[in-house]
């Protein structure tokens, strides 16, 4: 008889690749930057957004804040490092008041997320307790990277066309949404739960528009520079985000 536990490692494996294929989306994006050697109208936001969720979702993985999350640590983990190097690559190709900019909010994200923990740790004295404050925060934050995409779907449905909205990168954010909802369900975790049940939600809405609007679509589509969410994962361009809340 194959445990819970197995089938949900099983599900949490399958939803780090799922994931970790999101985190690569950006890469025609950066390809594009390194050659040209120039952030033109690319907007470092959606990495620096990711970089933070990413950066609490650690922090709800680590061991004594919710034990037995590895999956969630590591996934998150990797996500960190990918946007650190977009970030690094963004960074190096700007202009001075860019890179000032980007100093700054890097900053802030790191003051956030260390005054989040140092807080946890001091005042949360159970396992619950800190993984509920965390929980909850990744919640708002993860909702926040799934709900970009609006904006996307809104143009999909003036323009009727889904041009500006890949197909790959929708159904991608889709499978990856319904692989960690049934992550959460295996063992209920709410907090992984909400963000992804409505990154699926907001993902069939996508593929929804895009088979009602793709024969409308100009035939000669030109292949899309990809970027992670523009809170938006997880989506970039329309945000997808990893949450790759895992």
């Amino acid at each position: 008889m194959v445990s819970a536990n197995y089938v949900r490692t099983v599900v949490g494996v399958v939803g780090n690749v799922i994931s970790f294929g999101l985190f690569l989306s950006p890469l025609p994006t950066f390809m594009t930057i390194v050659s040209k050697r120039a952030v033109e109208q690319f907007s470092p936001i959606p990495y620096l957004a990711t970089l933070l969720n990413c950066m609490m979702w650690v922090v709800y993985g680590l061991p004594i804040v919710h034990p037995n999350s590895v999956l969630v640590l590591t996934i998150n983990g990797t996500g960190f490092l990918i946007e650190a190097l977009y970030i690094a690559i963004f960074f190096a190709f700007s202009p001075r008041s860019l890179r000032l900019k980007i100093l700054g909010i890097l900053a802030a994200e790191v003051v956030f997320v260390g005054a989040v923990l140092a807080g946890v740790l001091g005042g949360a004295h159970t396992h619950g307790k800190r993984t509920e404050i965390v929980g909850i925060l990744c919640v708002i934050f993860g909702t926040a990277m799934y709900a970009s995409p609006l904006s996307v779907m809104k143009t999909v449905i003036q323009t009727k066309s889904v041009k500006y909205m890949p197909f790959s990168l929708s159904f991608v954010s889709f499978l990856n949404g319904i692989c960690w909802m049934a992550y959460s369900l295996l063992r209920f975790d709410l907090y992984i739960l909400i963000p992804n049940g409505l990154g699926t939600l907001l993902s069939a809405a996508q593929l929804t528009l895009y088979f009602m609007y793709y024969r409308s679509s100009p035939g000669d589509v030109p292949k899309q520079n990809l970027e992670l969410p523009e809170e938006v994962s997880n989506a970039p361009d329309a945000f997808t985000s990893v949450t790759v809340e895992k």
